[in-house]
C-alpha cells in the first residue's frame, strides 16, 4: 500500500520535476549566454532592460528632489541678497539726500555771501534754529542775538527779498517776525522806486504764504507780474529790497485802491540761512513849519 502511494506520488510530482530542470537548464543556457558584439552575458542585458524603468523613475524622483531642495536653497540665497541689496539702496538714497541737502546749502551760502559783498549796508548772517510750531509762519528763531549787533526791529533778508523783522533779542539768538504775519507791515511800491506812484503798505494774511497790499491808488497801473520793492517809509526796511512779485489785482477805482496780493521773493516756507540788516532809519526830520514858530519863541 505504501509503495503504490510511493509510485503515485512520484507520477504527480515528476512533471514538476522535469519543468523545474528545464527552467534550470534554460537558466545556465541564459547565463552562460553572451552577445555576439559586446560579449556582455544576456541575462545582465536582460535584467538590465527589466529593471531600466524603474531605474529611470527613480532617478526621475530623485533629480526632482534635488531640484526642489535645490529651489529652496536658491529663494533663500536670493531672499538674502535682495535684503542687502534693500539696505545698501536705502544707504544710497540717504547719502544722496545728504549730499543734495549740504549742495543746497552750500548755493544758499554762496548766494548769501555775495549778497553780502554787494549789499550797501552791514549785516549778520545767521541760521535758522527754530520755528513756531502752532503756527508755521509765524516766527522763526535764529542763532544771532546781541553779542553780533542785533536789535529790536532791525530787517532780516535773504538773496530773494525781505524776511521779517525782529521783535525779541537774546545774547546768542534772535526771534523773527515773518512778513506773511498779520501783525507785520512794510512800505512798498510796485515798480522802480523813485519813478511809480503805486504806493502802498504790504501785511501778510497769516493763512497762508501770501501778502497783501493796501492803499495802492486806484487809478494806478498794476498788472500780475509787477514786481514790488520797499520804500523804506516804515522806518524798519531800507528802500529798494525786494518784496515778491503780483499775482493777483483786484482792481480799483478812484474812489477804491487797488487790493494785491503777491507772492514773497524769500522762500519762507524753506529757510535754512538768513541775513540781519545792522540798520538803522534815518531820524524823520521836523516839519518845516514848525521851525519858524520855535525860533520865535525861543526869541
Amino acid at each position: 500500500m505504501a509503495v503504490a502511494r510511493s509510485q503515485k506520488e512520484i507520477r504527480q510530482r515528476a512533471p514538476w520535476w522535469l519543468v523545474g530542470l528545464l527552467v534550470f537548464n534554460l537558466a545556465l543556457m541564459a547565463y552562460e549566454a553572451r552577445d555576439g558584439v559586446t560579449k556582455q552575458r544576456m541575462i545582465r542585458v536582460w535584467v538590465q532592460s527589466l529593471l531600466s524603468p524603474f531605474q529611470s523613475a527613480a532617478s526621475g524622483i530623485g533629480g526632482a528632489g534635488s531640484g526642489f531642495f535645490g529651489y529652496i536653497g536658491n529663494l533663500r540665497n536670493a531672499a538674502a541678497e535682495n535684503a542687502q541689496l534693500k539696505q545698501r539702496l536705502e544707504q544710497m538714497e540717504m547719502e544722496f539726500y545728504q549730499l543734495r541737502a549740504e549742495r543746497a546749502e552750500n548755493e544758499r551760502l554762496r548766494s548769501l555771501l555775495d549778497f553780502k559783498e554787494k549789499s550797501e549796508y552791514q549785516m549778520a548772517t545767521a541760521r535758522v534754529i527754530a520755528r513756531n510750531p502752532s503756527v508755521w509762519f509765524d516766527t522763526i528763531t535764529i542763532n544771532r542775538g546781541s553779542s553780533s549787533g542785533i536789535e529790536l526791529n532791525m530787517p532780516v533778508v535773504t538773496p530773494g527779498g525781505i524776511v521779517g523783522r525782529i521783535i525779541g533779542v537774546g545774547p546768542w539768538t534772535a526771534q523773527v517776525m515773518l512778513i506773511t504775519e498779520e501783525r507785520s507791515a512794510a512800505g512798498a511800491v510796485v515798480g522802480q522806486l523813485g519813478q511809480s506812484r503805486a504806493l502802498g503798505s504790504v501785511k501778510g494774511l497769516g493763512d497762508n504764504d501770501l501778502l497783501e497790499m493796501h492803499h495802492v491808488p486806484g487809478l494806478e497801473e498794476v498788472n500780475p507780474g509787477d514786481y514790488v520793492v520797499t520804500t523804506g517809509q516804515d522806518g524798519i526796511y531800507p528802500p529798494g529790497l525786494n518784496v515778491g512779485q503780483v499775482v493777483e489785482v483786484r482792481k480799483g477805482s478812484a474812489t477804491v485802491s487797488h487790493v494785491i496780493h503777491i507772492k514773497p521773493g524769500a522762500r519762507l516756507n524753506a529757510l535754512g540761512e538768513v541775513a540781519v540788516l545792522i540798520y538803522h532809519p534815518p531820524p524823520t526830520p521836523a516839519p518845516v513849519d514848525v521851525l519858524p514858530n520855535v525860533e520865535k519863541k525861543e526869541k
